[in-house]
């Protein structure tokens, strides 16, 4: 197996020039005896992509923006949410309803107006990521799910382009260097994490949530990188993983390594399949049984009047429910009832909630599967719930 290159040389050939108001501007790093012009110029003349506008794309683009990274592009296309704002720290509440890429552009702009902005305002998928990547010199990957980051590690193998890979959790945050590029022979995502979770075993930042800041120790650390890879200094993480506490104040290393019987990745798959998100296609779809909100409030009448007996599974985490709940409703979190953990009397009658509907659906094809006959899942979850019935509570 070839030996891995920890800092395979820079990664960018530097710029001609800077202007006089770009030294002014770069002086603090211009006077790094470990950095100089010559580096300034390297970032100067960087195309880096960020995908998502979100938790560790928003400081990452405005550090490489105040980087002087030359070109910055943006893969985004989701609009910013009062939500969003508790830890993306590149968008404001006027910027709530706009789209984050558009939102994190006017921030650029503000920042440091010799960046130029590229929005790439779709879904990454299959049909896009080769050309998308291609126009550009090193990948920042702040995605929150599972099939988008094969897609993104596999599209990077196949042109050999570097990336950075970022992921956050509750308190918890992970950051690598991936390079499959046989010259340089670093692991991809695939070498850390060869197979999918199971759906549903690992919640998403929506499910579980996260610390705001965490976004920032995190995202710092990945722009960190980015330039130790475009300018050549230094020893970049590429075959460690540095895994971060942020309720110790903890950090620790993993060292991961190229799988040396791994088939070299020379074409797209199918993402959502490898990861469980798609259904078998060789049977036909079972239909989901499944009431409205509007619904569940007259069997919650019906029950309450002492006609109608059967009960209501919340099937979120302790914080989510702490938030919002329809009252009378039992929490369960899904991974609870999935594992086993919890165990419910299939022979009841039984309707499953959850925030907007995926989860709760989950667990009634779980049930079902178990011998469940009368088990429904509610459409929407609390957010239709809240909508329809008790517009007075608030959404998360």
């Amino acid at each position: 197996m070839r030996p891995l290159t920890l800092s395979p040389g820079p990664l960018v050939e530097p710029l001609a020039e800077l202007s006089k108001e770009e030294i002014e501007r770069y002086s603090r790093h211009l006077i790094l005896p470990e950095f100089g012009l010559e580096a300034q110029k390297r970032l100067k003349n960087a195309r880096v992509l960020v995908i998502g506008a979100g938790g560790l794309g928003s400081p990452a683009i405005l550090y490489l923006a105040a980087a002087g990274v030359g070109t910055l592009g943006i893969v985004d296309d989701d609009v910013v949410d009062v939500s969003n704002l508790q830890r993306q720290v590149i968008h404001g509440v006027g910027n709530v309803g706009q789209t984050k890429a558009s939102s994190a552009e006017q921030s650029i702009v503000d920042l440091n107006p010799h960046v130029a902005v590229i929005r790439h305002e779709v879904r990454l998928d299959n049909s896009n990521v080769i050309e998308i990547f291609s126009g550009y010199d090193l990948i920042l990957d702040g995605t929150d799910n599972f099939a988008t980051r094969y897609l993104v590690s596999d599209a990077a193998e196949i042109l050999g382009k570097p990336y950075v890979w970022g992921s956050i959790l509750r308190f918890d945050g992970q950051v690598s260097v991936f390079w499959a590029e046989p010259s340089v022979g670093g692991p991809s995502y695939r070498d850390l994490y060869p197979e999918a979770p199971p759906p549903g075993a690992v919640p998403s930042c929506a499910e579980g949530g996260v610390l705001g800041v965490l976004c920032a120790q995190i995202g710092s650390v990945m722009v960190n990188e980015a330039i130790k890879l475009i300018t050549g200094i230094g020893s970049t993480l590429l075959g460690r993983v540095l895994i971060f506490n942020a309720l110790d104040m903890t950090w620790r290393e993993l060292r991961v390594r190229r799988d040396p019987s791994a088939a070299p990745i020379t074409e797209l798959s199918d993402y959502e399949a490898f990861c469980g998100l798609t259904p078998n296609t060789e049977q036909e779809p079972e239909e989901l049984p499944s009431i409205t909100a509007a619904q569940l409030e007259e069997l919650l009448k019906e029950r309450a009047a002492g006609r109608r007996d059967f009960d209501l599974i919340d099937v979120r985490e302790p914080g989510e429910y702490d938030i919002v709940r329809i009252e009378g409703a039992t929490l369960m979190p899904q991974n609870r009832i999935l594992s086993g953990e919890t165990e419910l009397d299939t022979a009841r009658e039984m309707y499953v909630h959850c925030k907007a509907g995926s989860r709760s659906a989950n667990v009634v094809r779980h049930l079902r599967e178990q011998g469940a006959g009368r088990v429904y899942n509610v459409e929407g979850g609390i957010l239709q719930w809240v909508h329809d019935v008790e517009p007075e509570k608030p959404v998360y």
